[in-house]
């Protein structure tokens, strides 16, 4: 099992993920960043603004998906 921050994963706090899988970590980085748009959560939101602007470019999204993918692989197992 290994952690990643909701910051280390592209987003705006320090709410820690625990996961197996990178997959697993980013279906819960998307519940919790759909939990804080429901929310209205200001700096939540303006990440995801950050996100949708990557998003306007598959390469640089392939890229950014890759890199913290590295990183996860890169973590130690807890």
């Amino acid at each position: 099992m290994k952690s990643m921050t909701c910051k280390q994963l592209g987003g705006a706090c320090d709410k820690v993920f625990k996961a197996d899988t990178f997959e697993e970590m980013a279906a819960q980085s998307k519940q919790h960043g759909t939990e804080m748009f429901q929310a209205k959560d200001t700096p939540h939101l303006e990440a995801m603004n950050e996100m949708m602007k990557l998003m306007q470019n598959p390469e640089a999204m392939q890229n950014w998906f890759a890199e913290k993918k590295q990183a996860f692989d890169a973590l130690p197992n807890l």
